[in-house]
This record gives structure tokens, sequence and C-alpha cells, in this order.
């Protein structure tokens, strides 16, 4: 696992999303990394989210056309498949995702593939290193037997993480039956296991506008940069020093270190480029990063948040990866479709967690338990209200019965349980995590904002999308192949099929 060169990390100016540019600047930094295209090539982008109002929160279709263009300019006949892959934010088609964001007339242009990871057969790859949170862990087959793999994340903060760069942009690389196992307060131990799966061979982060303070919404931060590197836990150490963060006190590149992957210190990085990382830090001062805890976060607002320890076997004192932050995410989204929403906002009072201190409510005002871990006793208006934590022990948690969580089944759910609570003492929401989706919902429920899912312009093409993406799956299952056998194919070869059964379609 240990990179047998020095690392290289290259910082390039950029200060336009002009495909040509950035074309030159990629092709560059492969030719200087002595690296060229082979076989499968799979070039991975964050498109988490996309369209008008997320538009700082993904790689831009001019960045991965000029990676792609440079990928085809770097190609000595070796290369038998160039290929974009992505699995976007939980519950949106991916499909719809890229068309978003514009990936698929730019797809057509240039002549790539395109891999909705959520549509494919997912292969199990088993895992022995010591301190990993399972036995086994999917990734789409795609990934699996990719030969050459290009990792395109964009430059942001992360309200769980810290940051999102490389390492962390291979949450992407599971679709959402798995994804979201062991997205809790262990997330960083999960994308250090994510990290057995593959490892790039190049990266090449979109900073040329970069995200701050969050990830599906971030603030845009012109940085003007093309950073480009061979290893990406030396390329994220880089690029925590850029915005001045310790890269040791982000926890998942520190576990990646310790079990091998690369370095974090800078006197093991070769640093290169027309921009110094002087220069790179004075652009980016004042950068903003998440890891904002719940109460603070929603502080001067109609929601109170109270946020207590996950279970008391995982010995943290604060969920980082699951419910909080997802909430602070969704409140963001609801702003950006409704300028109204903070003064439609009713009071309403949001716990997670074992949390133990009083919660004020006056009657008539919301008290949501959100999560199964959250646990709590008291008073609430006077009535005497006992939660109990439903939290299920990790190892219950089978990947390979995992189940697609489907956008319309949360709705009705979500609504169902908005309107059961309506005279009681408290509502609850149970999950593990509840996803930004459900917490949006909820948030509109509560509150009579719009609702994103069911925006005019949006629902004809996500309803459109949606239709695609459950014929795929149906599909899938109709031919058998929605799962592959343990162990990622030859590279280069399809993986072997093997018959599965696959829940999310039945």
């Amino acid at each position: 696992m240990r990179p047998t060169r020095t690392p290289t990390v290259i910082l390039r100016h950029c200060d336009a999303y002009d495909p040509e540019r950035i074309r030159g600047i990629v092709r560059d930094g492969l030719e200087r990394l002595g690296l060229r295209p082979r076989g499968r090539t799979l070039v991975k982008p964050n498109v988490v989210s996309s369209g008008e109002l997320f538009k700082h929160a993904y790689t831009r279709p001019e960045f991965i056309e000029g990676v792609l263009r440079a990928l085809q300019d770097r190609n000595d006949g070796a290369m038998t498949e160039l290929a974009v892959g992505e699995r976007c934010g939980i519950t949106i088609p991916t499909r719809r995702a890229f068309e978003g964001a514009g990936y698929n007339p730019m797809l057509e242009r240039v002549g790539a593939k395109r891999y909705c990871f959520e549509e494919v057969p997912q292969v199990e790859i088993p895992l022995t290193h010591a301190g990993r949170l399972r036995d086994a862990i999917f990734t789409p087959e795609p990934v699996a037997s990719a030969d050459f793999f290009v990792n395109c994340p964009k430059f942001k903060a992360h309200p769980w993480t810290t940051v999102t760069f490389s390492m962390k942009n291979y949450i992407g690389i599971q679709d959402d039956r798995h994804r979201l196992i062991d997205h809790d307060h262990r997330l960083n131990e999960k994308i250090a296991d994510l990290q057995y799966i593959v490892q790039p061979e190049f990266i090449a982060i979109d900073a040329i506008t970069a995200g701050e303070g969050r990830m599906l919404t971030p603030v845009p931060f012109p940085l003007e940069l093309v950073v480009m590197g061979d290893n990406q836990l030396a390329f994220d150490a880089v690029c925590c020093h850029i915005i001045g963060v310790d890269p040791y006190t982000v926890d998942h590149l520190r576990f990646a270190h310790e079990r091998g992957f690369g370095p974090l210190d800078l006197d093991q990085i070769r640093i290169e480029g027309d921009v110094t990382l002087e220069e790179a830090k004075r652009r980016a001062k004042g950068f903003k990063v998440g890891l904002i805890r719940v109460e603070k976060y929603f502080e001067g607002t109609a929601i109170t948040a109270y946020a207590g320890a996950p279970p008391d076997s995982e010995k943290t004192d604060y969920c980082w990866g699951g419910c909080p932050g997802a909430i602070e995410e969704a409140i963001e989204i609801l702003r950006l479709f409704d300028e109204k929403l903070d003064a439609k906002m009713p009071r309403t009072h949001v716990v997670f967690g074992a949390y133990e201190g009083p919660i004020p409510a006056a009657p008539g005002e919301n008290v949501v338990f959100i999560g199964d871990c959250a646990k709590w006793s008291g008073d609430l208006a006077g009535k005497t209200v006992s939660v109990d934590s439903l939290y299920k022990p990790r190892e219950t948690k089978d990947p390979h019965h995992a189940k697609h969580d489907d956008i319309f089944v949360k709705m009705a759910s979500v609504l169902a349980k908005v309107r059961a609570g309506k005279g009681q003492a408290y509502v609850r929401l149970e999950g593990c995590p509840v996803s930004v989706a459900e917490q949006v919902l909820f948030l509109v429920f509560a509150s009579g904002a719009k609702n994103p899912l069911l925006d005019p312009t949006e629902s004809i093409a996500f309803n459109k999308a949606y239709v695609q993406w459950r014929l795929a799956t149906t599909m899938q299952r109709v031919r058998g192949v929605p799962y592959q056998r343990p162990g990622a194919a030859p590279r280069g070869e399809a993986a072997p099929v093997v018959d599965a059964p696959d829940p999310a379609v039945r």
C-alpha cells in the first residue's frame, strides 16, 4: 500500500472554466507524472448534486471535459474504454444529476461512456486489514474492474469530515444501499476502508472555484487552481495545508496514513507547478471549513438543537458523520428554494443521540427526535416523556440485504410521521442515519416551506430520471445480475456474475 516513490503534487494556476486550457494543464500533469491511460479508464467526479442552485457543489463539466481530452491525448492505444462514473447524493437518480450538471452533451461530444453507479452490478470486495468496520464492502463493477482510475473531486469543505477532497470523494463509489451503511459516527473509518477497493493513478481537483462551509450548498470561493497528483493521501495533505488545516486532524486522512496509504508530512511530498504552496495559501486565506456542531449551527434561528453522544460502546461524544450534519445541509437546501423559510419555521426543537439535558419546549412547539440512537427522558411541556434508543449494533447491518431508499416512500413516511405527531408530545424520525432528503422533507412538512422535490422546474426531469432508474434496476433483477462474486475481476475483465436477490427492486 505504501507508495514506491516520492508522491508528487502539482499546483497550477487556472482562472477560467475553459476546457481547452484545462486540457493543456492536465496533459502537462500527466506527462510530468509519466502517466498514460490503459484498459478500462474510469474518471470519478463529484456530482453530489447539480443545477443552478448547486453549481458550486460539483465538479464542473468543463473541467471533466478537459481531463477526458487530456487522457485521450495521452492514449497510446492501450486504453480500451474511457468512462465517467458517479453515484450522486442519496435518493436523486444519478442520471438526473448528470443531466442537471451539463454532463450528457459533454460526454457525447468527447465520446466517453457514462456509468450511473446505482444502475450497474455491485461487486463484493473482501477486507482483511486490522481495524476494519466489516469484512466486506460493495462497489460498482466499473470501479472494481477499472485499470486506470482517475479521481476528479471538487475542492470543498464538509460538515461531517472537515473537508472533501480526493479521499472523501470515495463515498460516491458505492450505491445507495451500501453508502448509508456506516455513514454515522464511524464515517471517517468507512472512508479509510473504501481505500482498499482501488487507488487512483491520477488525481485532478476542480479548485478553480472552491466551495467553503458546506458540501451540498457551499459558498463559492475563488482559488483559481488546478491541483494534480499521483497519491491521494499526499494530495489531500497538500490541499489541507492550502486552507490552513493540519491534515493529522482530519480523521480519515490520519487513519489512511496509519494504514500505509501515503504520507501526510510535506517533507515527504514533492510539490511542483507554477503556483507555490505559499501563494496557494495566500489565495485561500479566510476559507471556512465545515465541522460545526449542530447546537451552534442553529443559534439565533427558530430551531434549537440538542446533541448527545452516540451509543456508549462506540466511545465518541458526537455523531459527526450522521444525522446532525444532515440537518445542517437540509436547512441550507430549503433556504435556496424558499427565501421565506426562516420566517415560516415554527419554534422547533431537534434532538440527536443520548441527550441528558432539559428540553424547554413550550406547549405547541415542535419536538423531534432524529435517528435511531436518540434517547431522552424528562418533562416536555408538562408531560413526562421517555424516548428509548432504537440503535442496532453494527454487526447486524448486513450489506448483502441492504435496500434502496425510494424518495417517494420517504416522502410518504415522513409526512405520515409528522401528521401522527400532531397533538403529541414529540415526533420521531427513525434511521441510522436519517438522510438529508428525509430531514428536508421533515422541515418542509413542519414549516409549510416549498418542497424542492415538487418544484415545477425540476419535477418533470426528476420523474423521468426516476422511471429510467427503476427500469434499469428492474432489468438487473430480471437478468439476475444485481450482485457479483466476492473480489474484483482481473483488471480489464468483467467480474463473474452470481445470482443474488436485490431487495431494492422487488
